[in-house]
C-alpha cells in the first residue's frame, strides 16, 4: 500500500517533538510558582502594612502582657507569701488556746481568748479580717466559727463558718455540719437539717457521712418527717454498717417505720 506526504508537510523529528512537550511542562509550571509566589508576596506586604499600621497598639498589648507577669510575680513574691507568713506567725498563739479549750481547760475563757487575742497577737476575729484572701485568713473563719459554737454565739458561728472553703474532704464536710449544729442549737431545725443533708453529701466517707446522716435523721424525726428520717438511717444500715453511727441506727429505723 502506497503511503503519500502532503505538500511542504515535514514530520517532526521524535527528539523535537520530546523537547516541545518538556518546554511546555516547564512553562505551565513555572507559571504556576510564580503565581504562588507573587500571592505570598502580596500577602506578606498587606501582613507589613497591617503591622505597620496598628504597631502602637501590638507594642501596648504586648508591653501590658509583660508588666502583668512582672505585677503578678512581684506581687506573690514581695505581698502574698509575706502576708502568708504574716498571717500565720499571728494565728500561732490563737490556736494554742483554741486547742486547750478542745481539751477542756477553761475552755470558754479560751474560747475568748482565741477569738480575740493575747499576748500581743491577733485572735481569729482580727486574722479572719486583716488577712482575708490569704490561706490563714481562711482557716481563721473556721476557728472562729468553732468557737464561737463551743460559747452559745450562734449566729457569729454559722456567719464564720459560711466563710470558709476548703478543698479538704473532711474539713469541708465538718464545716457544714457545725453550721447545722449551731442551726440546731438556735432552735432552726429545718437549717440545720439542710445543712446536714449538705455536709452529709458534699464528701462521701466513712468518717464524716454516717455521722452527719444519722444527725440528719434525727432532725428529721424531729420535725415528724418520718420518711425522710428512714432514709438516712437506711442509708447508714447500708452503707456505713462499721461506723459507730451504726450501733444505734436499728432502733431509730424502728421509730421511722
Amino acid at each position: 500500500m502506497a503511503t503519500y506526504n502532503k505538500r511542504g508537510y515535514k514530520a517532526p523529528k521524535a527528539k523535537e517533538v520530546k523537547e516541545q512537550v518538556e518546554e511546555v511542562v516547564i512553562d505551565e509550571k513555572n507559571s504556576t510558582t510564580a503565581e504562588v509566589f507573587s500571592k505570598l508576596d502580596e500577602t506578606a506586604s498587606k501582613t507589613e502594612d497591617w503591622v505597620a499600621k496598628n504597631q502602637k497598639v501590638i507594642i501596648g498589648v504586648v508591653g501590658a502582657i509583660a508588666l502583668f507577669t512582672v505585677g503578678y510575680l512581684g506581687y506573690q513574691k514581695f505581698i502574698a507569701e509575706p502576708k502568708e507568713d504574716e498571717a500565720a506567725s499571728e494565728m500561732f498563739v490563737a490556736q494554742q488556746n483554741f486547742q486547750q479549750a478542745v481539751e477542756g481547760v477553761a475552755s470558754d475563757s479560751l474560747y475568748k481568748l482565741s477569738l480575740n487575742g493575747s499576748e500581743g497577737k491577733f485572735g481569729f476575729i482580727k486574722i479572719a479580717d486583716e488577712y482575708s484572701g490569704t490561706a490563714a485568713g481562711n482557716l481563721a473563719n473556721y476557728y472562729a466559727g468553732i468557737a464561737y459554737l463551743n460559747t452559745g454565739k450562734y449566729t457569729e458561728a454559722i456567719d464564720y463558718l459560711s466563710k470558709f472553703k476548703s478543698d479538704d474532704v473532711v474539713l469541708s464536710a465538718l464545716a457544714k455540719g457545725a453550721i447545722g449544729d449551731a442551726y440546731s442549737e438556735n432552735k432552726q431545725p429545718k437549717e440545720a437539717l439542710e445543712s446536714y443533708v449538705k455536709a452529709a453529701e458534699s464528701n462521701k466517707n466513712d468518717y464524716t457521712t454516717p455521722r452527719f446522716l444519722l444527725k440528719a435523721g434525727k432532725t428529721a424525726l424531729e420535725l415528724g418527717n418520718k420518711e425522710e428520717a428512714l432514709k438516712y438511717f437506711t442509708d447508714i444500715k447500708e452503707n456505713y454498717e462499721n461506723a459507730p453511727e451504726a450501733a444505734a441506727v436499728e432502733a431509730l429505723i424502728g421509730l421511722s417505720q
